[in-house]
């Protein structure tokens, strides 16, 4: 039976789409689907942080649900700043709309770094300086506190796509460099889910970037075969979910 997932996307992002899509392109019985709400710029003032809010978010899930999709994903890594509690809580009440099984970008991260029991964790994001320092506070709070770290300071969100892939790569060979297991791409904007597999072999470390490891913890929450995208990384090589 074909599985639906649903992806809530923020509106000026412009990676998540045709990278989801490009992955499950040859997958039999997979499709994804998309519904956006308006997200401009990242940044810790008042106006940036509210539009996240549930109230914004749940209307793209009831849309998703129209769809009968068989999983939905928050495919946004807000939480990471605004807390983990966050994430949590949206699921839950999706869920309860719905009646369908939800994630997050941010908890798929941290579900794929418990997964592969990562130690060291290098974080890589396109965000300012004091976003990343919420970040890192944040995962802390979870246990999981970045190891190493490189960062863009960009603020507008559509920026975050047009950030060449030499770019991400630079960065995740600098974190590895400094002794991380593994390399989170923390951003659903950045383009680095084609980078993953190569960058594995080449350094010897695990790379997660948010829109893989979104869909692989979407295709484990609808019953798909996650084994099926292993050419995009370890991560498809592991279902096992450590809460």
């Amino acid at each position: 039976m074909r599985k639906r997932l649903g992806m809530i996307t923020p509106s000026s992002n412009s990676v998540l789409e045709p990278v989801t899509s490009t992955m499950l392109h040859g997958i039999d019985g997979v499709s994804a689907h998309f519904s956006r709400f308006r997200v401009t710029e990242i940044a810790l003032d008042a106006a940036a942080l509210s539009q996240f809010d549930a109230s914004a978010m749940l209307p793209a899930a009831d849309l998703l649900a129209d769809a009968k999709v068989d999983a939905i994903a928050w495919n946004g890594t807000s939480a990471s700043w605004l807390g983990i509690g966050r994430d949590r809580s949206l699921c839950e009440a999706i869920t309860a709309r719905t009646g369908v099984p939800t994630t997050t970008s941010t908890l798929a991260c941290i579900d794929a770094v418990r997964a592969l029991d990562a130690k060291r964790v290098g974080l890589v994001s396109p965000y300012t300086d004091d976003v990343q320092r919420r970040i890192a506070d944040v995962w802390a709070e979870e246990g999981i506190a970045p190891f190493a770290e490189r960062h863009l300071g960009l603020r507008d969100n559509f920026s975050f796509g047009e950030v060449e892939p030499t770019t991400i790569a630079g960065m995740i060979r600098a974190v590895a460099s400094e002794g991380a297991d593994a390399v989170v791409i923390l951003c659903t904007n950045l383009d680095g889910a084609a980078l993953a597999a190569a960058l594995e072999r080449e350094l010897n470390v695990a790379v997660l970037d948010s829109v893989a490891v979104t869909l692989w913890r979407t295709l484990g929450l609808a019953g798909s075969d996650i084994a099926a995208l292993a050419k995009w990384g370890r991560i498809f090589q592991t279902s096992r979910v450590i809460q």
